[in-house]
């Protein structure tokens, strides 16, 4: 798929596939990286049978060189203009028997957190949330479910827009690819967590990228913004670990613009 279909696909569709991202021979060493990783660090909140570790960078870099891959660059770039950076890095694993998930947008759009763009909200890309695929993504693993072309509406089922989070929806697809492939997707796009009916797990890692006059400190620990918007209303909101600096000195160089701004 060309540059210009993929900017098509994202515009009218709200989401594409970048096919063969990271190397064949590399993929089966950094998959039991993630996994392990996953396991030493686990949020013990996320539901049931869900691998979630927010702020992954920090504890395990094993895809730090494709992060930066050209294709994803210049297809973020045509989205979100020429500068922008990466606001988060989460690895994401469906263990056998995860339940299915609710409809939502990713943040800033998801009206559940306490830093979000209120609803109605503009049609305008604002946030690309892309998904790493470390196993192939099928029907039975847990292959995200979306809504193509719901990313063009106001509101979404955080916001009690009148569609139940919880029913299937009559357009939603399944999205499959190969591993080492990337769905891209335009944040505001209607998704959730597909049931892991396998035997194993679906191993991803969630890595989004933001213009850079979106403002990021709601997610920063110890931020002022953080302080108002969450700790004095008691809202709830994604949390971002900084990032070490011995981390960041060992990071590939096209990589360290896009993430200097989490540094500690």
């Amino acid at each position: 798929m060309t540059l210009e279909r993929q900017i098509q696909a994202m515009r009218l569709d709200g989401w594409c596939v970048l096919d063969n991202i990271i190397p064949a021979d590399r993929l089966d060493e950094i998959r039991d990286r993630v996994i392990a990783s996953t396991n030493r660090h686990r949020n013990p909140d996320a539901p049931a049978n869900i691998g979630h570790v927010s702020g992954f960078l920090k504890y395990d870099q094993s895809l730090a060189p494709w992060l930066a891959d050209r294709r994803l660059l210049d297809l973020a770039g045509a989205l979100l203009g020429r500068h922008f950076r990466i606001s988060f890095t989460t690895a994401t694993i469906n263990e056998p028997g995860n339940e299915r998930g609710g409809w939502h947008a990713d943040w800033p759009f998801n009206q559940r957190n306490a830093g979000h763009v209120p609803a109605p909200y503009p049609d305008a890309v604002m946030h690309l949330t892309t998904i790493w695929m470390l196993s192939s993504f099928t029907g039975e693993n847990g292959g995200t479910l979306i809504v193509p072309g719901s990313h063009r509406n106001d509101n979404n089922p955080t916001g009690n827009n009148g569609v139940s989070p919880d029913e299937p929806h009559p357009n939603e697809l399944n999205v499959t690819g190969e591993a080492g492939s990337v769905l891209v997707m335009d944040s505001r796009l209607w998704h959730s967590t597909a049931a892991n009916t396998s035997r194993d797990p679906r191993v991803a890692v969630v890595v989004r990228y933001a213009p850079w006059w979106l403002n990021l400190n709601v997610l920063r620990p110890g931020s002022e913004d953080r302080r108002i918007l969450v700790d004095e209303t008691g809202g709830t909101e994604n949390l971002v670990p900084s990032l070490p600096r011995d981390i960041f000195d060992g990071l590939p160089g096209e990589l360290k613009p896009l993430v200097s701004h989490w540094v500690e």
